[in-house]
C-alpha cells in the first residue's frame, strides 16, 4: 500500500514516514502543499496523510482540488487546529478522517488501517453486523439476538455509523456531523443524550455490551469483552 504524507515539519514528516514504513507502508513525503498537489495528482496512492497549515498551498486547498478533480483516494487530516468548526470544515471537504496534534503514532496507524480497508473494501452490504447485532440497512431493521429493536430515525443512524465504523473511537464532533449534519457545541449534550437512548435498546437488555465511552474522546462500538 503506498502513502502520501504532506507535512512541513520536517521531524514530524520523517517520524511519520519512518514509521509507517516499519508498518510494511510505501511511503512519499513533501514538505508543501504544491507539491504535494502534484504527487497526488500524478501518483497512485492509497492513502494521504495532509496537514493543514502548509506553506504554499494550504490543506484546505489542497483537499478541495482533490475532491473536485475526482480523486477519491482516503483523506486524513493532520491538524494543530482543535476547534470544531476547522474539523467540521475538513469533513465538509471531503476528509475521510481527522487526527488533532499532538497524537499518539499507535492511534494514526490504527486509523490509516481503518482508511485503507475502507477504501479498497467493495460496496458496503445491506446487512451490517457485530456480534449478535445485525442491521438491515435497505429493511431499516435491526435486530440482536433475533430480537426486533425498535429505533427512530435518528438512533438507526447513529448505530449505522457505529456499525460502519466498527472498532474506531468516533469523537462526539464527527458523530454530530454525521448523524445531525451539525456543527458540535461543547454547549449541546444531544450527542451524549442520543448515544444513551441507543444503548438502553441496543444494550442494556443484553448481557454483553457493544458501545463503549471511552474517556475524553469519544465513542467506540466494539466485539470485544469490557475490561
Amino acid at each position: 500500500m503506498k502513502v502520501l504524507i504532506v507535512e512541513d515539519e520536517s521531524k514530524t514528516g520523517q517520524y511519520l514516514q519512518q514509521g509507517l514504513t516499519e508498518a510494511g507502508y510505501t511511503v512519499d513525503l513533501s514538505p508543501d502543499g504544491v507539491e504535494g498537489l502534484h504527487l497526488a495528482l500524478t501518483e497512485p496512492y492509497d492513502l494521504m496523510l495532509l496537514d493543514v497549515m502548509l506553506p504554499g498551498m494550504h490543506g484546505w486547498q489542497v483537499l478541495e482540488t482533490l475532491r473536485r478533480s475526482g480523486r477519491d483516494m482516503p483523506i486524513l487530516l493532520l491538524t494543530a487546529k482543535d476547534q470544531v468548526e476547522d474539523r467540521v470544515r475538513g469533513l465538509d471537504l471531503g476528509a475521510d478522517d481527522y487526527l488533532i496534534k499532538p497524537f499518539a503514532f499507535s492511534e494514526l496507524l490504527a486509523r490509516v488501517r481503518t482508511l485503507l480497508r475502507r477504501g479498497r473494501a467493495e460496496p458496503e452490504p445491506t446487512t451490517l453486523r457485530v456480534a449478535d447485532l445485525e442491521l438491515d440497512r435497505l429493511g431499516h431493521r435491526a435486530t440482536r439476538a433475533g430480537e426486533r429493536i425498535d429505533l427512530t430515525a435518528k438512533e438507526f443512524a447513529l448505530l449505522e455509523l457505529f456499525m460502519r465504523r466498527e472498532g474506531e473511537v468516533l469523537p462526539r464532533s464527527l458523530i454530530a456531523s454525521q448523524v445531525w449534519d451539525m456543527n458540535f457545541d461543547s454547549d449541546t449534550n444531544v450527542v451524549e443524550v442520543a448515544v444513551r437512548r441507543l444503548r438502553r435498546k441496543v444494550d442494556e437488555p443484553f448481557e454483553r455490551r457493544l458501545i463503549r465511552t471511552v474517556r475524553g474522546m469519544g465513542y467506540v462500538m466494539e466485539d470485544e469483552p469490557e475490561a
